[in-house]
């Protein structure tokens, strides 16, 4: 039975004891810790697209998108704190519902990591070419969009920075925890310069009407409306499981654990509220429609016609821009803030890049490990000691997708992969707490029985809220994992031959990634 298939969870824990992790953290290095991983690309690039979704409505979206994760983090948390190994949900899934769920779970975070790394590219782009107009270089549209957009079709800065940080990352080159500080502290700067000059200037009418497009616009599937933006601006909260993955070096996980997630989230969802505000106060940020009034969606081919159309016209809303927070500055006269913004974003974002690639080739690691896929995949250089065959791969597959798809569609295709591990992640902790009550549990979810749950109809419900394209990449991508799964690792996998001894993860494996985001 291959649901039979469970990588016994001592076995996994004999590899974690090998490494004596020191409990040196707090409550508030927790906090500090979540706040950078999470603040920074969502926010930057994503906020026309929540705009164009839901209008003034989108900071309802933020706080929607915030209590999901909080309740999947409280989750994430007990399991990081008992499986503190490589692998991330794969591993806990692995452990608790077995192979072909890890599987699932493990082929799903592809969409996570490798999609938002497009999503970022994307961003980038957009940031990069901003500030070039600005100096007077424009670059035509047919090298800076997808073919999506009327005269589009490639994007190159996207591609070129997606393959220039598979470069470094196959040489081996890794930020120090003092440059990643630097660049946290370059994104908090820049949002709170933000919020500081636009919060003053708001109008009340341009909070009017405040949904234009409703709850959840003509429908589930549409990705329309506050709980359609809010299943697209979770992407600006991933990487608050950074702050549940350092629960074995945390004194007194049980309180402070919980402390640093709702903590951070909390202090990022203010920030987030702050900065939607100001954006929508002191520009307007309603939705643009077609020529008959219809509701058109971020990302389209006849959104990007009517974007052009109205630049043409002599007037660029902010749901149009590619450069959103630098946008609002130079819209509301200050140009050379918005052109900060736009360095701030600019040196910021190719880090997170390198982060998100870096915990993609991770899982890909573990899963080669594992047997599930073909072991020269986990081939170690032996000059730069890293991954290259995972990371080429990787890379020239991120800079496809970034050179030809929209930055709204790629963030909802990696929630979806998000979305879905996140539910297994919180039905894991159930499974486990019936299963093996008497484990020892360094961090336990509070309230459980509540909190878990909601999790779960969280995740299924920003899922269900997706756009239909979203909803149906999961189950196609799942089938084509499925097909993979068992024409290979079904007879290959570690598990099957009966190997069930965890080799030392630190051995030959690639460097741990820092914080996402």
């Amino acid at each position: 039975m291959i649901f039979g298939r469970v990588k016994p969870l001592d076995a996994i824990l004999a590899t974690a004891e090998k490494k004596s992790l020191t409990r040196s953290l707090g409550p508030w290095q927790l906090t500090l810790l979540g706040v950078g991983a999470v603040i920074g690309t969502g926010i930057f690039v994503l906020t026309s697209e929540a705009a164009q979704k839901a209008g003034p409505g989108m900071m309802w979206s933020f706080v929607i998108a915030g209590l999901v994760c909080a309740v999947a983090a409280l989750c994430y948390s007990e399991l990081a704190s008992m499986v503190p190994v490589a692998g991330s949900a794969y591993t806990y899934t692995y452990a608790v519902m077995g192979e072909l769920l890890a599987w699932m779970v493990g082929f799903a975070l592809i969409l996570e990591y490798a999609v938002a790394a497009s999503a970022v590219s994307v961003g980038w782009s957009g940031y990069f070419v901003g500030l070039l107009a600005n100096a007077g270089i424009v670059l035509p549209i047919s090298l800076t969009q997808g073919f999506y957009a009327p005269g589009g079709f490639m994007n190159v800065p996207a591609l070129v920075i997606a393959l220039l940080v598979t470069m470094l990352l196959m040489i081996g080159t890794t930020e120090s925890a003092r440059v990643n500080a630097v660049l946290v502290a370059i994104k908090v700067t820049a949002l709170t310069v933000f919020i500081v000059i636009t919060i003053p200037i708001m109008k009340g009418q341009n909070f009017d009407p405040f949904l234009p497009n409703g709850w959840s616009g003509p429908g589930l599937g549409s990705g329309l409306g506050a709980v359609g933006a809010a299943a697209s601006i979770f992407f600006a909260y991933v990487g608050f499981d950074a702050v549940s993955t350092a629960a074995e070096e945390t004194k007194n996980p049980q309180r402070n654990v919980p402390i640093g997630l709702i903590g951070s989230l909390l202090i990022c969802t203010i920030f987030y509220l702050l900065v939607s505000a100001g954006a929508i106060g002191s520009i307007g940020a309603q939705p643009i429609t077609g020529p008959a009034g219809e509701i058109l969606q971020p990302g389209s081919t006849p959104f990007a016609t009517q974007c052009q159309s109205l630049l043409a016209a002599g007037r660029e809303p902010l749901v149009c821009s590619k450069e959103a927070l630098a946008f609002v500055l130079r819209q509301t006269g200050h140009p050379a803030l918005g052109n900060a913004i736009g360095i701030a974003a600019f040196l910021a974002l190719p880090s997170v890049i390198l982060i998100l690639l870096f915990g993609q080739t991770r899982i890909f690691f573990v899963m080669a490990r594992d047997g599930l896929l073909p072991g020269k995949l986990a081939t170690i250089h032996p000059k730069w000691k890293t991954p290259h065959v995972i990371t080429i791969i990787t890379g020239i597959a991120v800079s496809a997708f970034a050179a030809f798809l929209p930055v709204g569609e790629l963030a909802d295709y990696s929630n979806s992969g998000t979305l879905f591990a996140f539910f297994m992640v919180a039905l894991s902790v159930l499974i486990l707490r019936v299963k093996q009550p008497g484990r020892h549990r360094p961090f336990r979810t509070p309230f459980v029985w509540i909190v878990a749950p909601l999790a779960i109809i969280g995740t299924v419900g920003l899922y269900v809220s997706l756009p239909l394209k979203a909803i149906l990449v999961l189950p196609i991508w799942g089938a084509i994992g499925l097909v993979i799964y068992f024409l290979y690792g079904y007879r290959k996998s570690n598990v099957a031959l009966g190997i069930v001894d965890v080799p030392e993860l630190d051995k030959d494996a690639p460097p741990e990634p820092l914080p996402p985001h």
